[in-house]
């Protein structure tokens, strides 16, 4: 699926790869807090700097796009659902590491560990699909990887939840649990969101459509 294939606006694809950075980056620090919860629950406060990051690089990529005064590989539509899509894997990964502290959760649940490591894989290959979306490479093998991932993410959700009802724990510590399985799948399902858009967008750039 290689994209482009003629010169676009550098700044603008600079943005979107910056994005995909932040993405990725705000994955990789709710790995390492949930991983050592409550021990690295300090490291949650880097999660709020990527937060307002990335609604920097939201603002900065709507408002190049609507200038009109550049030229973009696709449409200002198209434009505005990647940015923020992007911008929704961050602020589902903050609102899960905020989660963690007004719940006063003790420990991590493994099923947490195992979809978190799902939310990193897809960061990164978002990380990568950006890259290629800038370079003008193959983004086929990026967007699969992150369809597959969406695929196990929903799996080990519906693992994790079920868990939980069939435990026998405390009410209150399923109710805690389960919006945090909630608020990592929807992290997960924003990381899909972005292949979608990128998709729809190679199939319009098609030639002879």
């Amino acid at each position: 699926m290689p994209f482009l294939r003629r010169a676009h606006d550098p700044e603008l694809l600079a943005l979107f790869e910056e994005s995909g950075r932040n993405v990725q980056r705000a994955t990789m620090i709710l790995r390492e807090v949930m991983t050592d919860y409550p021990e690295k629950a300090d490291l949650a406060r880097d999660l709020v700097i990527c937060e307002h990051e990335g609604d920097r690089i939201t603002h900065d990529i709507i408002h190049r796009l609507g200038s009109g005064r550049v030229r973009a590989p696709f449409g200002f539509a198209d434009g505005y659902a990647l940015a923020t899509a992007l911008d929704d894997v961050v602020d589902d990964a903050e609102q899960t590491g905020d989660m963690l502290g007004i719940y006063g959760v003790e420990a991590p649940m493994e099923q947490a560990l195992q979809m978190c490591d799902v939310l990193v894989g897809s960061g990164e290959q978002v990380a990568s699909a950006l890259r290629g979306l800038r370079t003008g490479s193959d983004l086929g093998p990026a967007l699969v990887e992150i369809h597959r991932l969406e695929n196990e993410g929903d799996r080990l959700s519906r693992e994790a939840v079920a868990s939980l009802f069939a435990s026998g724990i405390d009410p209150m510590v399923v109710i805690r649990w389960k919006d945090i399985f909630a608020s990592l799948e929807a992290s997960i399902d924003a990381c899909e969101r972005v292949a979608h858009v990128l998709e729809g967008i190679a199939l319009r750039r098609r030639p002879g459509r």
